[in-house]
């Protein structure tokens, strides 16, 4: 992670532009809508897994006092990888958020804020590693490490209770099927 530059969370950044209103084109048919945002949640869940893995690592380090600030900004990179990856497909699931299952526009919109969050927050321990390098263990700065450990493994589970959901309502549709 390159401390001196620019600090830039594309999550954040692109779910803003999504919600003041930009748009872009959307698959036309709504079966095929709600197909792309499951593979969506799909690729969301694996990057949220990613994310809570590294999350959890950097708030464990925090509490190690033998760690160095370049092995903490290196877990804060590749948490804010999967933030910016988690925000590119959120993104795309505003695009065609009209044209999904409910339960979808649900899964959406949590997710959404789960990940303006954990950008903000991750935004937030960057500014504070790279001005303060050797201020690792202020209070401040591990309260913000577990806020992104936190929201990171809330968003997996939103995820996953959703994708749980469809698998059910699947399910449920193959035996009405079978028994019709």
């Amino acid at each position: 992670m390159q401390l001196n530059s620019p600090l830039k969370i594309t999550a954040l950044g692109g779910i803003l532009l999504l919600i003041t209103g930009a748009s872009a084109s959307a698959q036309s048919a709504s079966g095929s809508m709600a197909e792309r945002a499951s593979t969506l949640l799909v690729e969301i869940q694996r990057e949220a897994a990613l994310l809570w893995r590294h999350a959890d690592t950097l708030e464990s380090l925090a509490r190690n006092t033998q760690i160095g600030w370049r092995s903490q900004a290196d877990h804060l990179d590749q948490v804010k990888e999967h933030i910016n990856a988690v925000g590119r497909h959120t993104a795309e699931l505003q695009v065609i958020r009209h044209g999904v299952l409910p339960w979808q526009q649900q899964a959406i919109n949590e997710v959404t804020s789960h990940a303006a969050e954990l950008a903000a927050s991750t935004e937030v321990a960057i500014s504070h590693l790279r001005e303060n390098r050797n201020r690792l263990f202020v209070p401040e700065y591990r309260a913000q490490l577990a806020t992104i450990a936190d929201h990171s493994e809330e968003m997996k589970r939103t995820v996953d209770k959703f994708l749980d959901y469809e698998k059910a309502q699947r399910k449920v549709q193959r035996l009405e099927d079978e028994l019709n």
